[in-house]
C-alpha cells in the first residue's frame, strides 16, 4: 500500500542525468513506501543506496525542482464524509496574520493564499475543515471565528459535493516509471 505525496516538480529535469536519478523522481510521484525504511524502499527500487536517494531529493529541493513533498489524507476513508473549503475576504494587511493563525487551528487541514479575482471573486484566503457531519464543520468553523475573533471578516463555507481522486503532478517520462 502506497500513500499518495503529490510533488510540485517546477524545473525540467535533464536527459543526460543517471537513469537511476530518473527512476527515482518516477518512484517518487507515485508517493512514499508505507515503509519502516520509505528512502531505503525507493532507493533500492531506483537503484540506488539511501543516502544517494536522500541526497538526490535534498538536491532537488535546493534546485527548486521538488517545490512541495506533502501527504493526500483520503478523509472519506477515517470517516470524515463532510469537508469544506472556507474562503475568506480578508483585507491584504490582515491576510498573512490570519493565515498563520488559522493555520494553527487543529480542525485546519490547509491553509493558503491566492489573489482575488475581481469583481466575481473577493475572497483571498482558504482553509479546509474536515468533519463528520457538515453540521460538525459549521460548528468548528463559528468555534474558529468566535475564538479567532474573526467575525467581522466576509466568509463562505463551500461544502464538497464529490470526492475526487488527488495525486501529483506528473514529470517523469513513461519509460522511467
Amino acid at each position: 500500500m502506497r500513500s499518495v505525496t503529490p510533488l510540485s516538480l517546477e524545473a525540467a529535469p535533464s536527459l543526460d542525468e543517471p537513469a537511476a536519478h530518473r527512476r527515482l523522481r518516477a518512484l517518487l510521484e507515485r508517493g512514499l513506501p508505507l515503509t519502516s525504511r520509505p528512502w531505503q524502499t525507493l532507493a533500492e527500487q531506483a537503484g540506488l543506496a539511501e543516502e544517494e536517494a536522500m541526497a538526490c531529493a535534498h538536491r532537488w529541493q535546493a534546485e527548486g525542482l521538488i517545490k512541495r513533498l506533502g501527504l493526500v489524507v483520503r478523509h472519506r476513508r477515517l470517516g470524515l464524509e463532510a469537508n469544506a473549503m472556507v474562503v475568506w475576504d480578508v483585507p491584504d494587511e490582515r491576510v498573512a496574520l490570519v493565515g498563520r493563525r488559522l493555520a494553527r487551528e487543529t480542525a485546519v487541514t490547509l491553509c493558503y493564499r491566492r489573489p482575488r479575482r475581481l469583481p466575481d471573486w473577493p475572497y483571498n484566503l482558504f482553509c479546509m475543515i474536515h468533519g463528520a457531519r457538515r453540521e460538525r464543520v459549521l460548528e468548528e468553523l463559528a468555534a474558529i471565528v468566535a475564538r479567532l475573533g474573526l467575525d467581522d471578516i466576509a466568509h463562505r463555507a463551500l461544502f464538497s459535493t464529490h470526492a475526487y481522486r488527488q495525486c501529483g503532478a506528473r514529470y517523469a517520462r513513461e519509460e522511467d516509471a
